[in-house]
């Protein structure tokens, strides 16, 4: 079974078109290395999809071809993210986030240094 398409029936992913770009762009990974739509998966393989700040580490129980409901799908995987020792933290690879208002442009050559400050205080 495609890995695009079992991301997308478990839930992982709103559309299949969204979790097949998450892979072509790298944010999927089996063993640390990242993997294509078109990748094969077998049971018991070792998930991490980044969606955004947050990281998802699934173990594969079963394969399934269709879209089921919530709960069904839950029964599909399992789910082992790490545990951060933050209490209210759902998981230890949050960042922070860095937004600008839309349309102020790229930054400045100041605001650039002050990101890339702030970025390797957290990092």
């Amino acid at each position: 079974m495609r890995i695009d398409k079992w991301l997308w029936a478990v839930r992982l992913f709103k559309t299949r078109s969204l979790a097949s770009e998450a892979c072509k762009s790298g944010k999927v990974k089996i063993d640390g290395r990242s993997v294509k739509p078109s990748y094969i998966l077998k049971g018991a393989e070792e998930i991490t999809v980044q969606k955004g700040p947050e990281k998802k580490v699934v173990r594969v129980i079963d394969l399934l071809e269709k879209r089921v409901n919530a709960v069904t799908a839950s029964q599909y995987y399992e789910d082992i993210t790490p545990v951060t020792d933050a209490p209210g933290m759902p998981s230890a690879f949050h960042a922070p986030v860095f937004k600008r208002n839309r349309g102020a442009g790229r930054p400045t050559k100041k605001e650039r240094r002050e990101i890339d400050q702030l970025r390797s205080k957290t990092g």
